[in-house]
């Protein structure tokens, strides 16, 4: 599991990234937020987490000011600001910065840096590591254990061994969680309720309701009609 921290003096925008990452299903744990520079540094130096989520206008102390001082940290920063201009890109990536995210903050943007920022290395099983990649690729698709197996170079035992040691979970509910996700985010952008199951892989739109409301706590259509007022 992925450790990261949020430091960002916008509380709207401290609780999309969790929101973000949470709805993505992605195995990242958010140790800790920090809402100026002077406490973000403190928090990382103390958490060490594996990311750092930064505002680069931050007070008492910016992001590119954090960052030098981070010089040696093992964490791997990805910087975020509403000016996403090319000088700010150059010297994000000059002082090390792993990527640089403009607001207003979106899934895909995020997932992307994340994935350029540390691969797919959200464990410390590079097995299941595997897995995880080839799930994400083809969530959509009829996936087996057996498959994931193969792609993650290992027994199916084995790799249910890992997500239940990881997630708690078995390997095809963990699927289902990820499909889940996907799909209440097409919701949420406004896809229709059929679409979103095809879109994820359900080809029976009872199996479809089932698991997504065993993992949102509500139908589907529930889910698009509370979010299409928000």
């Amino acid at each position: 599991m992925i450790r990261a921290v949020i430091c960002d003096d916008e509380t709207a925008s401290l609780a999309i990234i969790r929101y973000l990452i949470e709805s993505e299903g992605l195995p990242i744990e958010i140790v800790g937020t920090a809402s100026n520079g002077q406490s973000g540094l403190e928090l990382i130096q103390k958490e060490e987490p594996d990311l750092a989520f930064l505002d680069i206008q931050m007070p008492k102390m910016d992001g590119f000011e954090v960052l030098k001082k981070l010089k040696g940290s093992k964490t791997k920063v990805i910087f975020i600001t509403v000016y996403n201009t090319f000088a700010y890109a150059q010297k994000s990536l000059r002082l090390g910065a792993c990527d640089i995210i403009e607001k207003p903050i979106d899934v895909s943007s995020l997932r992307d840096s994340i994935v350029r920022a540390i691969g797919w290395n959200f464990t410390d099983s590079e097995t299941l590591n595997r897995a995880l990649h080839h799930i994400y690729l083809h969530y959509s698709q009829a996936l087996t254990l057996n498959e994931l197996a193969e792609a993650a170079c290992c027994t199916p035992s084995h790799l249910s061994h890992l997500f239940r040691q990881h997630f708690d979970m078995p390997v095809l509910s963990y699927i289902h969680k990820i499909r889940i996700a996907k799909a209440a985010q097409l919701l949420r952008e406004g896809a229709s309720v059929q679409d979103a199951a095809w879109q994820t892989g359900y080809t029976s739109m009872n199996h479809f309701y089932k698991y997504f409301k065993l993992y949102q706590g509500v139908t589907p259509a529930a889910y698009r009609r509370v979010r299409s007022t928000e």
